[in-house]
């Protein structure tokens, strides 16, 4: 047997083998259950691009996309017509499907007034970099209040007046777009907090009198915050009472404090001594 007869002998059986592989192959396909894909029926509005708080939706900002029936979000719109001239409650992102919880009722308008809850008030403090902890004080996150105050006659106090407040701006919206799309702190010199009418009567009265310091706290710590304040004699260590004022004859004077008493010394003894013809008094004690 020549080598080109051996050739083709070894080239046929290879086309033989492929092909019953093959041939196989087509049968374990065919053999194969039919499996349903499922195909996206319904259809959901989302975002064309990121929508900060706020904002007023247009045509421009939405889109409708396929949204599988099975899975549909709860509250989603699929009618561009249904959300457009709504505000916007909280950021959304892009291609984040809308839904009503995240939008403004119809004719409430944009802005900030709508992101206010029921029975809420919005009060705005001026702060700095110290007071708004270094710009972490930004939308969404929760603080407590302290007041500084000087009085009268008494010692300086520190104390929490306000307990897990939810701030609900920080700065203007180009320094909230500007700080979320670079990851950085919002450095702002106005923070506004959700609070009830008392408590916005509280702080109200607290930045007029003395000075206000925002603490930031851990948003699953939600346990109120309860202390007695700090004073200036307990922070330097001071235990004595402060001074008791009182009023005589329509007068008021202070009386300080009782000073201590110091301890009395030991009693002495005079001890007489004879020596030879010597007298002599000794004192022992």
């Amino acid at each position: 047997m020549n080598r080109n007869r051996r050739t083709l002998i070894v080239v046929a059986v290879a086309i033989l083998m492929a092909s019953l592989a093959s041939y196989g192959v087509y049968l374990a396909i065919q053999s194969q259950p039919v499996r349903e894909v499922e195909v996206a029926r319904a259809q959901a509005v989302v975002a064309t691009r990121p929508l900060s708080s706020g904002l007023m939706l247009t045509k421009d900002d939405v889109k409708v996309v396929p949204w599988p029936e099975a899975n549909q979000v709860p509250g989603a719109f699929n009618e561009i017509e249904r959300v457009v001239n709504r505000g916007v409650l909280v950021a959304i992102a892009e291609n984040e499907p809308l839904t009503e919880a995240k939008l403004a009722a119809v004719g409430a308008g944009a802005g900030l007034p709508p992101s206010i809850p029921e029975g809420m008030r919005a009060v705005s403090i001026r702060v700095n970099e110290v007071v708004g902890v270094a710009g972490f004080v930004i939308p969404g996150t929760h603080v407590d209040v302290l007041v500084h105050v000087r009085i009268p006659n008494s010692q300086p106090q520190t104390r929490v007046v306000l307990s897990n407040v939810q701030v609900l701006t920080a700065g203007t919206r180009y320094d909230q777009d500007a700080a979320t799309k670079e990851g950085k702190p919002i450095p702002t010199g106005v923070v506004t907090l959700v609070l009830t009418p008392d408590d916005a009567e509280k702080l109200t009265l607290a930045s007029m009198e003395g000075s206000i310091t925002l603490t930031l706290r851990n948003p699953l710590d939600v346990a109120p915050t309860v202390t007695d304040g700090a004073k200036l004699n307990e922070l330097l260590g001071d235990s004595s009472p402060p001074p008791v004022k009182k009023v005589v004859e329509g007068r008021p004077f202070v009386r300080a404090a009782p000073k201590p008493v110091a301890p009395a010394a030991p009693p002495k003894y005079i001890v007489e001594t004879i020596r030879a013809a010597k007298r002599t008094d000794e004192e022992v004690r």
